[in-house]
């Protein structure tokens, strides 16, 4: 059974809404593209690394929308490697409509998000889910993920859609390495889903050595 690798961007109050540029979601949210200026080597080598591996895409609408306009058209620019990757492998699309899916090896998920998923996790090694926070806020609601690489940026915005939505369900994860921090601040995080939801306790119990003292 292969993996659900979800690569998140987000800011320091988790904003995860148009990290790449103003296009990506247009729809009043004043910051699009705030992650460009916080890209140093440490950050792009850390991104190029994980998709190593990567065998298919699983993407939103909208973000589908974006990579097909752009990718088939990069093979022989500077970003020839990830184009030649992402131009070779499945993509597989959650939408709701019916989108124009004239990008070669690109199928259209059922109503049945998480069975989708999980019939992709049969037939392939290493999916990785890109941007597509819609997307990314089901596949954390039904738990149908694997991984969770998250970058964590140094700003705050005050506005936008968070990672973790109101619809968030209570979950372990592992960190399954220690944070890699850029020279712009920039924190990656590499979390693996595990089992449970998360316990409680008590602060003030004496084993804390935190009660009340003579």
């Amino acid at each position: 059974m292969g993996l659900i690798h979800i690569e998140m961007f987000a800011t320091l109050d988790l904003v995860g809404q148009a990290p790449g540029g103003p296009e990506e979601d247009p729809e009043g949210f004043p910051y699009g593209g705030w992650q460009a200026p916080l890209m140093d080597e440490v950050s792009g080598a850390q991104v190029a690394a994980a998709y190593e591996g990567t065998d298919a895409l699983l993407l939103g609408r909208r973000t589908y929308d974006i990579f097909a306009a752009y990718w088939p058209h990069q093979e022989g620019g500077e970003d020839n490697e990830i184009a030649r990757l992402f131009n070779s492998i499945p993509k597989y699309v959650a939408s709701r409509g019916t989108p124009d899916l004239s990008w070669a090896g690109s199928t259209q998920l059922g109503p049945d998000l998480a069975g989708a998923v999980r019939e992709i996790r049969d037939r392939h090694e290493n999916i990785k889910v890109v941007g597509s926070l819609d997307l990314v806020q089901s596949l954390l609601r039904e738990k149908v993920f694997d991984r969770l690489d998250l970058w964590v940026h140094p700003i705050v915005l005050g506005v936008g859609k968070k990672v973790f939505d109101d619809g968030a369900v209570p979950t372990n994860v592992t960190l399954l390495e220690p944070p890699a921090v850029s020279s712009t601040g920039t924190v990656h995080l590499r979390y693996g889903l595990a089992d449970g939801v998360p316990g409680t306790g008590d602060m003030s119990a004496p084993d804390r050595g935190l009660g009340q003292r003579d």
